[in-house]
């Protein structure tokens, strides 16, 4: 990616936990300049991921006041605690939080803690609480609502969907331009990122879509659908759902759907897991039996449902399972995988949609690290990465102080390769032409292959 010219001082962060959440923040965080420290318990991990990045690393439990101390809390801006334990992230941020009255973050997955979240974060005085297994089950809840989706992410407080989907050879895109597209159908929508052979491009008018390339584009989530039937796909969200895997992120997208009415089965080996799930979620269907039996998974339907999500803690099996969902006819499938190691294979082998729980956590940390840096004249609403980290959609809220208010869009010297998508006016999303200005109050969202935006005003030459 391309990274903004104008850099601001980094933060001061402590890290908490080196396992693969840590490491994909600390990746990130480091690549936009902060200063950051990590704690763990394993020498080994601390070792290799501070030799890797080249940041400072400390040895130790870190909910202890004198590993922070030496990990330099007293002088820290930020802390993010994201161990494997939710009661250690905890007690880490309450440390920190009395120790040095720095902001603070805490991974918890446990669904009775996430149940208390409002509380636990008010009563402790915690920044965030980011579930990686509930915001992975939310993303693939938004998958299944368009079920010839790649990918559905959600701007403007839920008035706009971001919505990634592949053209087929015979779709009537294929050899059509952008402009024509426009043209043809007056609809406020706005393509605004394309993959080609592996290549990213941010579309002109002038780019003709050819079938097998995978787009992104936005609109008013009410108009999602209306175009999507209107270019030839089909609209309707699934009736049922096969969860192969009892984990906790089946558990919570489990519960989605069924508030939902979507039909939802679950496959199991365990078996008292599946008793813990069977009075968790009383209106799905749980079946205790092995995930490598052809025979069971064929006479659970796996041949008839409309959508398989394999959920088991192994991206193998994972992959192993989507492979085979994918052979039958018309079958949605959605795959988890932990590791983003062999991001050119997995793309290679047409798993459908593909989840990055690591990154949707990461994701939303960044968000708020950025926000945290940022001037006072905006702040980042919503932050999404694509097309495997190399384009970022960002939505930011601008206020009076801002540069780029009240000029037309086509008198802003912009930064290549970026493209503003939409402005949302008191909740009306308008997808903008040069003539349009941008206002206080308004957030903005826009898309580019540059990497490290904070401030509206990145988007500027």
């Amino acid at each position: 990616m391309l990274f903004s010219k104008e850099k601001t001082k980094g933060l001061n962060i402590i890290i908490v936990g080196c396992g693969k959440v840590g490491a994909a923040i600390v990746e990130q965080l480091t690549r936009e300049g902060h200063d950051i420290t990590v704690i763990d318990r394993d020498a080994t991990k601390v070792q290799e991921l501070s030799g890797q990045y080249d940041i400072m690393g400390v040895c130790g439990n870190g909910a202890s006041f004198s590993v922070q101390i030496e990990a330099g809390i007293k002088d820290a801006n930020l802390m993010i605690a994201v161990t494997d334990s939710d009661e250690l992230n905890l007690l880490c941020c309450t440390v920190a939080r009395r120790v040095s009255g720095c902001a603070t973050i805490a991974r918890v997955h446990n669904p009775d803690y996430s149940q208390d979240i409002g509380y636990l974060r008010e009563k402790l005085g915690l920044a965030m609480i980011i579930n990686p297994e509930l915001e992975c089950a939310r993303e693939m809840a938004r998958i299944l609502s368009l079920r010839t989706a790649l990918e559905v992410n959600s701007f403007a407080h839920g008035s706009a969907e971001l919505v990634k989907i592949r053209i087929p050879a015979d779709n009537m895109l294929h050899g059509m331009s952008v402009a024509e597209l426009g043209k043809r159908i007056k609809m406020d929508v706005l393509i605004c990122a394309l993959e080609r052979q592996k290549q990213i491009y941010i579309p002109s008018g002038d780019t003709v879509l050819q079938g097998g390339d995978v787009i992104s584009f936005v609109a008013p989530r009410k108009q999602v659908g209306i175009f999507l039937k209107k270019i030839g796909f089909k609209t309707n969200r699934v009736t049922n759902v096969l969860i192969l895997g009892g984990s906790d992120t089946a558990y919570y997208l489990a519960k989605i759907l069924s508030n939902t009415s979507i039909g939802v089965k679950i496959v199991e080996p365990d078996r008292r897991r599946c008793e813990e799930l069977c009075e968790e979620l009383p209106n799905a269907t749980i079946i205790c039996g092995d995930l490598n039996d052809e025979d069971l998974l064929k006479e659970e339907g796996i041949q008839e449902t409309e959508a398989v999500v394999p959920l088991t803690e192994s991206d193998e099996e994972n992959i192993l399972l989507t492979l085979y969902a994918r052979r039958m006819p018309n079958t949605k499938t959605i795959t988890k995988i932990n590791r983003s190691t062999f991001g050119e294979v997995i793309d290679g082998l047409d798993l459908g949609s593909v989840i990055y729980p690591n990154y949707l956590t990461s994701e939303a940390i960044i968000a708020y690290v950025r926000a945290k840096n940022a001037s006072v004249a905006s702040n980042i609403e919503t932050m999404s990465h694509m097309f495997d980290n190399r384009v970022e959609a960002i939505e930011f809220r601008v206020d009076k102080e801002s540069s780029v208010i009240d000029k037309p869009i086509m008198e802003l010297n912009l930064k290549k390769d970026l493209l503003i998508c939409f402005i949302n006016r008191k909740g009306k999303i308008i997808i903008p032409s040069g003539q349009d200005c941008i206002m206080a109050g308004d957030t903005v969202m826009i898309v580019t292959k540059h990497a490290g935006f904070n401030d509206i005003k990145n988007i500027l030459e």
